[in-house]
């Protein structure tokens, strides 16, 4: 294997994982309380070999201090579960024993090597190429996207692609809880990041004070890395007051079960359902879900829908394209309206494979 040197603008010495960290493959590096070290290069997390063992648990338990230390957090008996990361993009969560059986756990998320774009994606399977021109119709468009997926799906991936494609005059402001789209390399970019509170309990910053900030800072378009609770509230009147064509990441298993799921962020501020089916299906105008393969560990782009509400006032996700990451993309019934609502033009639409086992009804496929 070829390893190359870890970047030096990364601003982090992995020690006894340097190795692993500058493998170009690697994403996630985990380390159990025993030594043994797991890295993901893009099929799930294997067991891997350092050329410095972490030996012992006490090995492990300083490596974690000493790697949230270089991030300026603390890790100890009186403080031993940490979440940081810097500027750069590293991001390192580590727990301490009692909590885990022994030693430490520490589970480490690299930044990307490299600015992805939407071609650079369908190159390595995240998409029909057909797709491409729709997403960039969309952000031309001024559309706010809501990427959905579970942990490790490319949300953060397919955020940089997205912001990317963006006209290089807009002035962007992200918001995070912990940095991860640090570098993406614009001029105009402002990134903001919350701050847990001190020993005092005093000096934390949140994600709802952050989003309130933001439409104070001239934003084009508001990123948000991960909406995970009351946050929603305060993002959504933003998206409702003019506000438009940002990007925001959620967890959710399907496109079909992102409603409740912002359903339920919405009672986190004490937002009626209602009130935040009607928020939400104003404030979103596409949704992207992510998947990955168990087996594999391939990920890809899903579905691409929208949020409706039904004349009953509920709220649901509606697929206009899915892809299975085999056969050729899907044109669901659905497309008809979102391609109308958006005015894609006839390149944006799918390809009329019949081995697909749909059509794009009337979209002159």
């Amino acid at each position: 294997m070829v390893v190359s040197s870890v970047p030096d603008e990364w601003g982090v010495r992995f020690g006894p994982l340097e190795d692993v960290a500058a493998d170009p493959a690697v994403t996630d590096i985990a380390v159990s309380g025993d030594g043994t070290v797991w890295a993901d290069k893009g099929q799930g997390m294997i067991p891997v070999t350092t050329r410095i063992p972490c030996q012992s648990s006490m090995l492990v338990r300083q490596l974690a201090i000493n790697l949230c230390a270089q991030l300026g957090a603390r890790l100890d008996q009186s403080n031993p579960l940490v979440d940081a990361s810097n500027p750069q993009g590293v991001r390192i969560h580590a727990v301490l024993e009692p909590i885990v059986p022994s030693g430490a756990s520490i589970s480490i998320r690299l930044p990307a090597r490299q600015h992805m774009s939407l071609e650079d994606l369908f190159q390595r399977g995240f998409m029909p190429e057909q797709w491409i021109s729709i997403l960039r119709c969309l952000i031309s468009r001024g559309a706010t996207f809501l990427i959905s997926g579970g942990t490790g799906t490319g949300k953060t991936t397919l955020v940089r692609a997205l912001i990317s494609a963006c006209p290089p005059r807009d002035r962007i402001v992200i918001v995070e809880e912990v940095r991860e789209l640090g570098g993406i390399g614009r001029p105009d970019c402002v990134s903001l990041a919350a701050r847990s509170p001190n020993a005092e309990g005093k000096g934390g910053v949140g994600l709802d004070e952050l989003v309130r900030a933001t439409v104070r800072m001239r934003p084009d378009r508001i990123v948000l890395g991960e909406c995970r609770g009351k946050e929603i509230a305060d993002l959504m009147r933003a998206f409702n007051t003019g506000h438009r064509g940002g990007f925001v990441t959620v967890h959710a298993d399907s496109l079909e079960r992102v409603p409740s799921r912002l359903i339920t962020l919405g009672l986190l501020a004490d937002l009626d359902p209602q009130l935040t089916a009607h928020l939400s299906a104003q404030a979103f105008d596409v949704v992207v879900h992510l998947s990955r393969d168990f087996e594999t560990g391939h990920r890809r782009i899903a579905q691409i829908g929208f949020l409706t509400l039904t004349p009953q006032e509920k709220l649901t996700g509606t697929v206009a394209l899915s892809w299975d990451g085999r056969s050729a993309p899907h044109c669901e019934p659905a497309m008809t309206e979102f391609a109308r609502r958006w005015d894609l033009p006839h390149e944006c639409d799918v390809a009329d494979d019949s081995s697909n086992g749909g059509d794009c009804h009337g979209r002159g496929c």
